[in-house]
């Protein structure tokens, strides 16, 4: 089975994930599929996504689609984040109904008590691969966290010369030159760093377990301060930074940098030792809207939708009959993070972590930055 979350992935699941990938969507089927009535009237679902290709692919994929097909109206807003999410509940006044987050963040929301429970008898994820959704989160799509380059200076990916893993990242002699890294957040931030430093992937998260291995990261990033010229806060800003040949290193969100592609930036990157994750929809405790936020999310959970995701960001769906319905040549799956070729370079994202460990995590992390 397909494990995201967790210490091991085999690759049984894995390689029936594109069996059927170029079947052909026939569209009388679909529309009749995406018919669920019309909404009762009810006020606008506010749905808070993130900026960029990110939020655009959404749009394009799911919401607007979706939104449609149920009659239920949404307010579309960009800064999504589980702090300001948690703000929000603590404080008593809940204005966003329906969250998109990283599945770090959710987990250590839920484990705060910022997120309500997701209704399975509404929600369907009897289709969705293992480990991609939990009972507060519901899995949007796939992706890893990368390195990303200038091909111009290194050269493109898998030639000789070209930086391979994080340690070539972190090595300024071997491969001189500007980064770029996160800030003001610590998720897929710590785990780079340790590799760095040589901790095989399938015992990071038992180094990161104490605070000791905590800062033994931290102190890894801090060497390479010197060199980050750019401190990251969103996926519109990797791709930018790329864009505008600013750094010549970053670390990101694979399907930023694919899209920064296309636009011309001169960039590549590797899945070697990148961190498999997902992002997630979750609803805060107390939406005002929550039982018309939770029909939404029922609805772009569905495989209709997410066949399209792909075609506007090179992330993966969570249901795996998206793939099945899915027009999407096959070297543009080849590319998707949870295909077969891919999902075993990569070291997924322990949730169990993130839930017991990131507030500490990110106190340390913060700590060095204002240094």
């Amino acid at each position: 089975m397909m494990y995201f979350g967790e210490r091991s992935i085999t690759r049984k699941t894995t390689s029936t994930l594109v069996t059927s990938s170029l079947k052909p969507i026939v569209k009388a089927a679909l529309a009749s599929a995406m018919v669920v009535g019309s909404a009762t009237a009810a006020d606008p679902v506010t749905v808070v996504s993130w900026g960029g290709s990110y939020g655009a692919a959404q749009d394009a994929a799911l919401f607007n689609d979706a939104s449609a097909n149920t009659g239920i109206e949404i307010n579309r807003e960009s800064g999504a984040s589980m702090s300001k999410t948690c703000l929000q509940v603590e404080s008593g006044s809940v204005s966003w109904d329906l969250v998109v987050t990283g599945s770090g963040g959710g987990a250590a929301a839920a484990a705060k008590g910022c997120l309500e429970k997701i209704d399975f008898d509404v929600v369907d994820v009897s289709d969705f691969y293992p480990n991609l959704y939990t009972d507060y989160c519901v899995g949007s799509d796939v992706f890893a966290t990368v390195m990303a380059w200038n091909t111009d200076k290194y050269g493109e990916p898998g030639s000789d010369g070209a930086p391979k893993t994080w340690a070539d990242f972190f090595d300024v002699e071997k491969f001189p030159g500007t980064r770029a890294y996160r800030a003001n957040n610590v998720d897929g931030a710590l785990e780079p760093a340790l590799m760095a430093d040589g901790v095989p992937p399938e015992e990071v998260y038992d180094v990161l377990s104490t605070k000791e291995g905590m800062q033994r990261a931290i102190n890894k990033i801090r060497e390479l301060k010197p060199n980050i010229a750019v401190f990251w806060e969103s996926g519109a800003q990797q791709a930018q930074l790329m864009k505008d040949a600013e750094v010549d290193m970053s670390t990101g969100w694979n399907g930023r940098f694919d899209n920064a592609k296309k636009d011309g930036a001169t960039v590549g990157y590797s899945f070697d030792q990148a961190l498999l994750d997902y992002d997630c929809f979750a609803i805060p405790k107390g939406a005002p809207n929550k039982d018309t936020a939770m029909k939404f999310l029922a609805e772009v959970s569905k495989p209709e939708y997410q066949a399209n995701l792909p075609f506007h960001i090179t992330y993966g769906p969570t249901n795996q009959k998206a793939y099945e319905l899915t027009t999407a040549p096959k070297e543009l799956i080849e590319s998707l993070p949870s295909h077969p070729n891919n999902v075993p370079l990569m070291l997924p994202v322990s949730l169990d972590w993130y839930a017991q460990n990131r507030e500490t995590a990110l106190e340390l992390y913060i700590e060095m930055l204002s240094e």
